[in-house]
């Protein structure tokens, strides 16, 4: 028996579908309107990005949930800010681990003297902590973060002469008379290879009142010096090749967040009509009824308004003939809306790379062991994105006050401009990630560095603390109980001897109990 196919009209047999991936199908009816455009990802941004931005920060200050994601973010990532831990490539440079120990403890005291005071702010409003908080906020509402770094020599009562400005990103745009395209992109110039060549600033917010009515000033403001000092940092998630400019952290659930905002005011206003509710009235009598006895309906419901009657303790409602009062009974609250409104929280959490419990600060459903797994998860997103701040926000600043550290003789760096990278690898300590169960993960940090699968710089660096500064707080205090004749933490039984001890103990407490039920058995 011969196979019967259906022919297309070049005598071709019809496939089955009109596409090899049913995601690629323009004929289903779930995808035949779904035609996005490819673009690039500057066009893409294009036209959209300042909505996406003031649409986050009304997000921001109107919506708890939204508001307290950015904030979380931040706390986790940064917290007050990050702390340098200096670590030249000393086998790059030549020189021993010691000389590296050294060199950094002697860069870090410097770089305090330049980061906690308020004169590394241009305006002298903030310190480098206070500047990457409002760094890291901006980029993740706006999504780009802008700062101008300055050398200012003369400022009194200013140390060094690097300093940084903040810039609102919404001032970084195309001028007029000059449009998008191959070497601008939102006030960005590019050059052939597609780096930052320079930056077209406007010299006010435009959204500014004191500025309304006045001409738009821009001005132009090189990425580099001619030899090669950065002059802009500009922080930004780059997701695409070829992208420019940042997207907003709310962005892909800005609009699930405005929805469930209007559900639960919504459902919030319907309880509250509800509320004032308390009984409807029913009458058998009917319209031409009511109009012979009354004269009109007016008249009839006059009649009712007459009353004053309050429903309150032992109230008497009076009652024309036939009436019947029966109670409201409101739907409201939905039963379903708990369950509702955490799914909807559940979609947001997971578009936001942090866990619901995280979120919502709700672990009241959860035990130990998921606790704990939402926290990991949650962990490992914050320390890539304290990299990526570090990265590109951080590391820039080190670099330029380094620069100037070493030309004013403050930092020793013989060859610093040929061995730049060398010299200015450093990590950055931020806030501790906190404990489930502080016991336990206590002891497991221990047995990390005693089967040295870790160390103790790394483990004091997950709390946000510096493993220096705790040995010598430890020695300190140490010397101190000595000589008050206090035994010194050295006396401390090990691990070994105290689990011995718990042990032994175990084994005494089983004895006596094998020994109290063979007596009960022979009794």
């Amino acid at each position: 028996m011969s196979e019967v196919q259906i022919l297309d009209r070049h005598g071709q047999p019809i496939r089955a579908q009109d596409t090899a991936h049913t995601g690629a199908s323009r004929t289903s009816r779930e995808l035949r309107t779904w035609l996005p455009a490819l673009e690039s990802a500057d066009s893409e941004l294009e036209g959209e990005r300042d909505t996406l931005a003031t649409r986050s920060y009304d997000l921001e200050r109107n919506n708890g949930i939204a508001g307290g994601a950015v904030r979380t973010n931040v706390d986790n990532i940064i917290g007050t800010g990050l702390r340098l831990s200096a670590k030249p490539d000393y086998r790059a440079l030549g020189k021993p681990k010691e000389w590296a120990d050294e060199w950094s403890r002697g860069t870090e005291a410097k770089w305090r003297t330049f980061a906690n005071v308020q004169e590394f702010d241009a305006a002298r409003n903030l310190t480098f902590g206070g500047q990457s908080v409002v760094m890291l906020r901006t980029a993740f509402l706006a999504g780009d973060g802008l700062a101008l770094a300055h050398w200012l020599p003369d400022r009194p009562g200013a140390k060094w002469a690097t300093c940084s400005q903040l810039v609102d990103p919404a001032r970084l745009g195309t001028p007029p008379g000059q449009t998008n395209g191959a070497r601008m992109r939102d006030g960005v110039e590019i050059n052939e290879l597609g780096e930052a060549i320079a930056y077209q600033i406007r010299k006010a917010h435009p959204g500014d009142l004191y500025q309304l009515g006045a001409a738009e000033v821009f001005e132009r403001v090189p990425a580099r010096t001619p030899h090669g000092r950065r002059r802009v940092v500009h922080l930004f998630e780059q997701l695409r090749s070829g992208q420019t400019r940042g997207k907003a952290l709310l962005a892909p659930v800005m609009a699930a967040f405005k929805m469930l905002d209007h559900y639960q005011r919504t459902e919030l206003q319907t309880v509250i009509v509800n509320s004032l509710i308390a009984a409807f009235i029913e009458t058998p009598l009917k319209a031409e009824e009511i109009a012979d006895l009354f004269g009109s309906t007016d008249e009839f419901m006059k009649s009712r308004n007459g009353w004053d009657v309050k429903l309150e303790g032992a109230g008497v409602i009076p009652l024309h003939p036939g009436d019947k009062l029966n109670a409201f009974t409101p739907t409201r609250p939905n039963g379903a809306y708990e369950k509702f409104v955490e799914a909807i929280l559940r979609y947001i959490s997971t578009g936001l790379h942090m866990p619901y419990e995280l979120l919502m600060k709700d672990f009241s459903k959860t035990n130990y062991s998921s606790a704990r797994a939402a926290l990991l998860e949650a962990w490992r997103y914050f320390n890539a994105r304290r990299q990526w701040f570090a990265t590109y926000w951080a590391n820039p600043i080190y670099e330029l006050w380094l620069e100037e550290a070493v030309a004013r003789g403050e930092v020793d760096a013989p060859d610093f401009y040929e061995n730049r990278a060398a010299y200015c690898a450093c990590a950055w300590i931020g806030p501790g990630r906190g404990w489930v169960d502080p016991m336990k993960e206590a002891q497991a940090s221990g047995e990390r560095i005693r089967n040295c699968v870790s160390t103790l710089e790394r483990e004091a660096a997950e709390q946000g603390l510096d493993w220096e500064e705790v040995l010598q707080q430890r020695a300190t205090e140490q010397r101190y109980a000595e000589s008050l004749g206090l035994r010194g933490a050295e006396s401390t039984p090990p691990p070994a001897a105290i689990e011995q001890a718990e042990e032994q103990i175990e084994e005494i407490v089983s004895r006596c109990v094998d020994r109290h039920m063979a007596q009960r058995v022979s009794a």
